[in-house]
């Protein structure tokens, strides 16, 4: 008898133990009862059931993995071919286990048949409306140990959605994870049952959801194919947070009726809260501004209007989504849907107004209706023209399969070196915190206090270990922590600065591993950050650059004595410009960023800016051109602007903004990109943060088009598609989770297929292929199915890491 009654102490407790409990036989089915492709799917004809623990606290899975008879797994993998035995671990994960995060989404449940047969099922989160998956047991397994599947089941869903222990938890508190809906389709039924088709919706485009929720005024969960009756069971939704106490309005900006709708995790739609409410934005201070939502009964809502809100307008739907964060940092989304688009424009005047003054202390009447438009362009969910480039975009998968990865072992791994090696964490106390990819040579160079880690990048797309720079000195002999860093003289040289000495720079010599030259830039304009002279000058022996200071642009010669800083070019402003961020394109046009929030254009130094960006209000923190100079990306804390600078129509079209201004009645496009605000809210429900984005890049390399962009906020990294931008697709990135907060991420030179990624104390090279869409799954992240794979930890096969000698020498980096 296999009792766990009295054991769920040590089940729960055990970190050694992956498999908490077992159903040892049954048939997986996919029964899909409103779908054309068919009504049943037999997925695994023998297979065992199971939850394990995930190596992320109070995360379980539900996993469903195929049993072979004996002698089945070799013919099968004769048929496949040789690579089949080499990658069977992979093959196995991929092929023969389907592994489900145990959440209440999934709304899992065990009914009893007649003729003793019982059935777990759950949700299909990634199908059609009404799609599940069903566990037909077998008649041998004992009822008890399905009942104990069930209750640790429970006990696991309250983990993950309390982050507490379930012992907790009471009867009633447990109870909440019993869905008793309509009774389980049959699988493999003689006559599929005749039902209404219904258009699935997916989460990502929530505006649908919430449009239909506000038709309906539904309240709970339809059955599938049924009318608009509630179905019996009365459902648990997340509850929206405390209204706060709202300061004394000075001035209304904005006051217009609305339906309120509230984000359920649960069913990852946006559920009616209210028909009728009044949502007001007030000025309640200096610089200081507040939105509150209430009906005649109660307030809904009280937040101030900040950044972090993350604003998004949809005209299509009349709708306005965004966030809100309580005090202990959960996060929760709302959306507004207005009456018509004169009520929806009239309230996105007064809420950008809040923003924009909020932001940059200074009053929206002061600037200009052209920079007023600009904003409003730039929160508004809006498809981006360009007729070129569109011509030969197609329409893509939404996930690629995953690649066959036949790459080697790290050379951590090497056993005749394993005294040599450190502790996964070093005892140093420093982190990795900057990427330098090398354009000429296949390296990277990751700067960690004062050592820099060398990698080489193999024919197969994973990094490996090259040499450790241990000791980052002046010419002096004085130790420091290179602030900023930048590839230079075809890849030999390392450009460096050092924080405490703002007024210069220091060459590296990559040949020999140590710093070779100190070059004072001026006494009294410093350097905040540089750039190569053109986007791929470090390939070249160019050997001058550019620098910026908070108020001037400037060339750098080292081939001067004295002072490196070129005075004939030189531009410097009167006022402070605060700039923050520089970028170069192929042909040298040059773009400025600050962190007031603008961008200026340049086609050479030393004159005025060709074009000026006008400021959405956040610090610009990292700026990156495509090759052409078509496409300029800045990145702020809570979201990307990517602007186009091609001139379209008047006297300058064809020409870019940097090389000619654009006309009166003329301006940039922008696209401002920022997660969903129900990602947000995931993302926070997650790690407990909000977003803050590393500096975005584009993916870079001679001759080729850009096609996607890389950032990353806390564990996350991200990918924006720019074709499935361009076409105004929505929520157009995928994702990948990690462990530990990234701390520097960019493309390979050359493709956008693969990413290099810094985290505390690892450096991973990671195929396209790993990132996903960004669902409740893969935004809680599946670390088991990672650590199988083998990436995501020191030795893996997409990992490489710092590998200190005992002697902690340089011997060479190339």
């Amino acid at each position: 008898m296999f009792v766990l009654r009295n054991v769920g102490k040590l089940l729960f407790g055990s970190s050694n133990q992956e498999s908490m409990i077992e159903l040892p036989q049954g048939q997986l089915y996919l029964v899909r009862p409103l779908s054309p492709k068919g009504y049943s799917e037999l997925i695994f004809k023998d297979s065992s059931a199971r939850i394990r623990r995930t190596a992320q606290d109070f995360q379980y899975q539900l996993v469903v993995q195929r049993v072979y008879e004996e002698g089945e797994a070799e013919l099968l993998a004769e048929e496949e071919g040789e690579d089949a035995e080499a990658d069977a671990d992979i093959l196995a994960a991929e092929r023969d286990e389907k592994t489900f995060l145990l959440d209440e989404a999934l709304h899992f449940r065990i009914e009893n048949r007649e003729g003793s047969e019982k059935v777990l099922a759950w949700r299909d989160l990634s199908g059609d409306a009404g799609d599940v998956y069903e566990f037909v047991c077998d008649s041998g397994i004992s009822p008890s140990i399905v009942d104990e599947f069930e209750a640790i089941a429970k006990q696991c869903q309250y983990e993950r959605k309390y982050r507490k222990p379930h012992t907790t938890a009471s009867e009633e508190d447990l109870q909440q994870f019993e869905f008793d809906e309509q009774p389980i389709p049959q699988a493999s039924p003689i006559h599929s049952p005749t039902l209404t088709l219904t258009k699935s919706i997916d989460s990502s485009d929530s505006m649908l959801s919430a449009k239909h929720s506000a038709n309906t005024g539904a309240k709970r969960e339809k059955a599938p194919g049924t009318d608009a009756t509630p179905t019996k069971k009365k459902e648990r939704e997340t509850l929206p947070p405390k209204v706060s106490a709202h300061p004394a309005a000075q001035e209304i900006l904005a006051a217009e009726s609305a339906e309120l709708h509230f984000f359920d995790f649960p069913s990852g739609a946006f559920v009616l809260q209210d028909a009728a409410v009044t949502a007001t934005v007030s000025e309640t201070g200096t610089w200081k501004y507040w939105l509150q939502v209430g009906s005649a009964d109660r307030d809904w809502l009280g937040i101030p209007v900040i950044a972090d809100i993350n604003p998004v307008f949809n005209f299509e739907f009349l709708s306005f989504i965004f966030n809100q964060f309580s005090d202990d940092g959960s996060a929760y989304s709302w959306l507004l849907r207005f009456k018509d688009q004169a009520a929806l424009e009239r309230f996105q005047e007064g809420l950008l107004q809040a923003l924009w003054e909020q932001l940059n202390e200074l009053k929206w009447s002061k600037i200009k209706d052209k920079e007023r438009d600009y904003v409003a362009d730039a929160f508004n969910d809006l498809t981006m023209e360009d007729s070129d480039q569109l011509e030969q975009v197609e329409e893509e998968e939404e996930e690629e399969e995953e690649a066959e990865d036949d790459r080697g072992r790290s050379e951590h791994y090497d056993s005749d070196e394993e005294e040599d090696d450190v502790e996964y964490e070093p005892k140093d106390g420093e982190v990795n915190k900057q990427i330098a990819v090398g354009y000429k040579h296949d390296r990277s160079f990751v700067v960690r206090g004062s050592k820099i880690g060398v990698f080489k990048h193999t024919p197969n797309n994973h990094l490996e270990f090259s040499t450790n720079i241990s000791k980052v000195e002046t010419p002096k002999g004085e130790l420091f922590s290179p602030k900023k860093v930048m590839l230079h003289n075809e890849d030999r040289n390392l450009i460096l600065q050092k924080d405490s000495d703002p007024n210069s720079l220091y060459r590296m010599d990559l040949e020999y591993g140590k710093v070779v030259d100190e070059w004072k830039v001026h006494e009294d304009i410093p350097v905040v950050t540089f750039a190569p002279e053109n986007k791929f000058a470090q390939m070249t022996h160019e050997p001058t650059f550019l620098g910026i200071s908070h108020n001037a642009v400037y060339r750098v010669d080292p081939r001067l004595s004295g002072s490196k800083l070129v005075d004939t070019q030189l531009k410097q402003y009167a006022s402070k410009n605060d700039f923050s961020a520089i970028a170069t394109t192929e042909k040298g046009y040059i773009a400025v960023a600050s962190n007031k929030g603008d961008v200026r254009l340049f086609d050479r130094l030393g004159i005025n800016a060709k074009t000026h960006i006008p400021a959405l209000g956040e610090a610009i923190i990292g700026l990156d051109v495509s090759a052409d100079g078509r496409w300029v990306l800045a990145t702020c804390r809570t979201y990307l602007l990517l602007v186009d600078a091609l001139q379209k129509s008047g006297k300058n079209e064809g020409k870019l903004g940097f090389e000619k201004s654009f006309a009166a009645d003329s301006k940039p496009q922008p696209r401002r990109l920022a997660l969903t605000p129900e990602h947000v809210a995931q993302f926070a429900y997650e790690t407990g943060k909000g977003v803050s984005f590393t500096p975005a890049k584009f993916n870079t390399g001679e001759g080729i088009s850009e096609s996607s962009i890389i950032t990353a906020t806390g564990p996350y990294i991200i990918e924006w598609s720019l074709k499935k931008l361009l076409t105004g697709k929505k929520a157009p990135y995928l994702i990948k989770r990690y462990t530990d907060d990234v701390k520097a991420d960019d493309f390979k030179f050359g493709t956008d297929k693969n990413v290099i990624v810094a985290l505390p104390h690892e450096v991973n090279m990671v195929d396209h292929a790993r990132l996903k869409r960004p669902t409740r799954e893969s935004i809680a992240g599946d670390f088991t199915a990672e650590a199988r794979r083998g990436s995501g930890r020191i030795g893996t096969r997409d990992s490489g890491r710092y590998k200190l000698g005992k002697d902690d020498v340089v011997k060479s980096a190339f």
